[in-house]
Parts: C-alpha cells; sequence; structure tokens
C-alpha cells in the first residue's frame, strides 16, 4: 500500500527550505563525460568572504548532514555543500569509484562557479575525498577540516583486527542499510549512545530507506569497496596544508587509532582533536562542541591543542583488537 505522508520526504522539504532561506540555491552542472553534479552554491557570491566546501559521507543526502552547520558558518564563508557522485541529484555513467574521481568532479564544480581558492571540511566517506582533493589541488585548497576519515587506513587492516566489521561485503550492506535491521545497526556503529531500538518504529526507518537508500545501492557499495583496495600508507600523499582533524573518542567505524595514525603521517602541519563522549557521528552527538572547533580553526585560523599521539604501533594495543576479532568480525568503511 503506498504511504500517503512520508516524514523524511517532509523533511527533506524542510532542510531544502532552511538552505533557500541561508541564502544558498540548487545547481545542477553536467561534466560533459557522462557525469551531473548537484550542488548547492551561493545566491550572490561575496567576494570579501573565503570561500568553503562542505563534503558529506555516506548515508542521507547532503543537506540532511551539513544543515545545522550552514546555518553557523554561512556569515564567515561563501559555502558551497556538493552531492557527491551517486547522491542526491549526482550521478554518472563513468566506471571510475575512487575518492580520486570523486574529488575530480567536486573541483570541477568549484572551477565552474568560478572558485580559486577554498578551505574544505570532509565528513567520514567525504573526509577521503576532501584529502585526495587537498592533495590534487594544492594550490585551490588552503585549510583543510578531516572528520573522523579513515585516510591512513590500510587493506591490511581488514585483517589485522582494526575494525568492528572486518568483512567488507557486510560493512558495506550496513553503510547502505535496506531493512531496518540494518539501519538500527548501522544507529549503533555510529553513535556513542545511539537511541533504544523502542523509540524508533521500524516504519520509520523504513520511511528513512525509501526516501534515503534505495538509489544507487550497488554503486554506493562499489565505492565502499574502491576505499582499501590496494590502499598503503607509504602511497598516500601528505597534504601540505594546514590541516585540523576532529575524531570521536569512541569511533566504532574508524577506530580512533587511525586519527591518531593520519596525525603522524601529517606531522606538525595537523592537529588531532578527540570529543570526548561521542562516536562516529559526533557532528550530531555534540554539534556545538564540533562547531567551536571548526570556527576556531577556520575563521579565527588558531591551532587548536593536539590530543597526545599513543605510541606507534602499539602492541598490546593491536593485541587487545585481535583478541577481540576473535570474538566480534571486523569492518570497513
Amino acid at each position: 500500500m503506498t504511504r500517503c505522508f512520508s516524514l523524511t520526504a517532509a523533511r527533506n522539504r524542510c532542510y531544502k527550505s532552511s538552505f533557500i532561506k541561508a541564502g544558498l540555491r540548487s545547481t545542477i552542472t553536467d561534466l560533459q563525460d557522462g557525469t551531473v553534479m548537484h550542488c548547492w552554491v551561493p545566491k550572490t557570491h561575496n567576494d570579501s568572504k573565503p570561500n568553503l566546501l562542505l563534503i558529506h559521507g555516506l548515508g542521507a543526502n547532503t543537506m540532511w548532514q551539513w544543515g545545522e552547520t550552514i546555518r553557523k558558518m554561512i556569515p564567515f564563508f561563501n559555502i558551497f555543500v556538493p552531492d557527491l557522485v551517486f547522491f542526491g541529484d549526482s550521478y554518472t555513467t563513468r566506471p571510475e569509484r575512487s575518492e580520486s574521481f570523486q574529488a575530480q568532479c567536486v573541483m570541477r564544480v568549484m572551477e565552474a562557479n568560478s572558485v580559486k581558492k577554498l578551505s574544505l571540511v570532509g565528513l567520514s566517506y567525504g573526509g577521503f575525498v576532501g584529502y585526495s582533493l587537498a592533495a590534487q589541488f594544492s594550490e585551490a585548497v588552503e585549510r583543510v577540516v578531516i572528520c573522523c576519515a579513515g585516510v591512513c587506513m590500510e587493506e591490511k587492516d581488514l585483517k589485522e583486527g582494526v575494525f568492528k566489521v572486518s568483512d567488507l561485503e557486510e560493512a558495506a550492506e550496513i553503510l547502505v542499510p535496506q531493512t531496518p535491521e540494518k539501519l538500527r545497526e548501522l544507529l549503533g556503529f555510529a553513535m556513542f549512545k545511539p537511541p533504544p531500538s523502542t523509540l524508533v518504529p521500524s516504519c520509520l526507518l523504513a520511511d528513512f530507506i525509501d526516501v534515503m537508500c534505495t538509489e544507487y545501492t550497488e554503486e554506493k557499495k562499489e565505492l565502499i569497496r574502491a576505499i582499501p583496495k590496494d590502499r598503503k600508507l607509504s602511497n598516500i600523499t601528505k597534504i601540505s596544508q594546514p590541516t585540523l582533524i576532529l575524531w570521536g573518542e569512541y569511533d566504532k567505524i574508524f577506530p580512533l587509532e587511525l586519527g591518531h595514525r593520519l596525525k603522524r603521517h601529517l606531522g606538525d602541519n595537523a592537529h588531532l582533536v578527540v570529543i570526548k563522549g561521542t562516536g562516529h557521528a559526533f557532528i550530531v552527538e555534540k554539534p556545538k562542541e564540533c562547531y567551536r572547533h571548526l570556527k576556531s580553526f577556520l575563521v579565527d585560523l588558531q591551532p587548536p591543542p593536539s590530543t597526545p599521539s599513543p605510541i606507534p604501533n602499539n602492541e598490546n594495543h593491536l593485541l587487545s583488537c585481535k583478541g577481540e576479532a576473535e570474538k566480534i568480525t571486523l569492518k570497513t568503511a
């Protein structure tokens, strides 16, 4: 039976209205190679403001992930908010699935909007894309914020007990949920204190899946599979821009160790801030603290105090992870 009312669709319309009221407009850019990109851009570009690019992660479209951030940051920036390929109204007929390809598509949208300099914030999967964009277009990117993105993960981490789910196909089923049960599982991984299942009825979860998660499901899984493929730390470019790394203390999707690894990889040019009492979705769990760090780094241009890094390759940590891996299968994304 067809639903008469969709709470998810109604919420989506509210987000769209809030973006328009914030001074953004919806645009479509045809890259003329089989790729079409949707992006929210300023209705009127203010030359006295710097440009800020917000890159979303897996899950809902970009409006759901950046709504609150835009409201607070738009007084300081010309804000650009794209939908990555296979999210929202962006898609491609090309076979590429790497974050490098995603970064090139986003940069072409920025160029189409005459953006020559920008800072960026990348959330989860968007952090992979943002890091790649900063590496490929270093002259255009001024400052970088990476939020809970395991950029420095390696393919071997899947077998060495780093992730909560080591099977890539199982991870993809969770990250691109098609049933209320899988969506509940995703919430459990994403949040430090997920809502009790009794407070989120299956009908609401099913509604969210129908509206947000049924298009390009196989293509999204291909994006996930492409992340660890042949990935080695030695092959990851060290970006030169000032970089803020934000991480949830109890992240179960990309463990905090990967945040420390990225900090070690980038050295003194990067600052790692751990947001206490949060998981992967710290932008939802502690939005005020997240905004405070973003404003300090991007607006006030102040380097935050770094979180001390643990000893690299701590054997006790690895043994603990491996022991835990025997009890629960581990993951990637």
